[in-house]
């Protein structure tokens, strides 16, 4: 038999404590990015309005980036309180569908020249499949009996 180095307990202790934190990381995380997100859009200092608003044309953008912000604010909110994750990431589906609206709407604003090239646009609309997998994982834990997450 092969005795254990001392890596192999290092590995095995990092490897506990992500099982034992990682949950809560991600979800106090994700909540974060959605307070953040939506407080800039809320008053006026998101990059993502001009997109917001060239997307969302037909809706004007006084009322509707800051309701889009004040959504995502409670997004964010919603995961931060266990009893609220199924709420949040109910919203953050609805919301969800209307980021990606660009992709279809906005061609010339999201795609590069090069096939499968993304404009910085582009980019910050993908890395939404990140935020949708990490709510998926959150959610997946929501009728487990640990209280610590």
């Amino acid at each position: 038999m092969k005795k254990k180095g001392v890596f192999d307990n290092i590995d095995k202790n990092i490897v506990n404590f992500m099982k034992k934190e990682g949950l809560i990381y991600l979800r106090y995380s994700l909540a974060i990015v959605f307070i953040w997100f939506g407080l800039l859009k809320s008053f006026g200092y998101s990059p993502a309005s001009e997109l917001v608003t060239k997307t969302i044309y037909f809706v004007d953008p006084n009322w509707f980036v800051p309701f889009l912000g004040w959504w995502e604010f409670a997004i964010g909110f919603c995961l931060l309180f266990k009893p609220l994750i199924r709420a949040g990431i109910f919203l953050m589906f609805l919301q969800m569908i209307g980021t990606f609206l660009p992709l279809i709407l906005l061609p010339s604003v999201v795609y590069g020249p090069v096939p499968f090239s993304l404009t910085l646009e582009g980019q910050y609309i993908i890395k939404n499949i990140v935020l949708i997998g990490a709510a998926i994982v959150i959610g997946s834990h929501v009728r487990d009996k640990n209280k610590d997450y």
